[in-house]
């Protein structure tokens, strides 16, 4: 389940921290530490997204 739970949240931490970077653009923020920000922000809420993914893939 491990390994199935990396593959999963390999895919939506590219997912969410691009569309928070994408957000980030249009709101006007144009600074590194801005956007660097919104793509630590969008990995960290895809750990809980890739687990609840996984947990519903597996029946468990």
């Amino acid at each position: 389940m491990m390994r199935l739970a990396m593959m999963i949240y390999s895919m939506s931490a590219t997912v969410l921290a691009s569309v928070a970077v994408a957000a980030a653009l249009v709101s006007g923020v144009g600074s590194a530490a801005g956007l660097l920000g919104a793509a630590a922000a969008g990995a960290i809420l895809a750990l809980p997204t890739a687990w609840a993914i996984v947990r519903k893939m597996t029946g468990g």
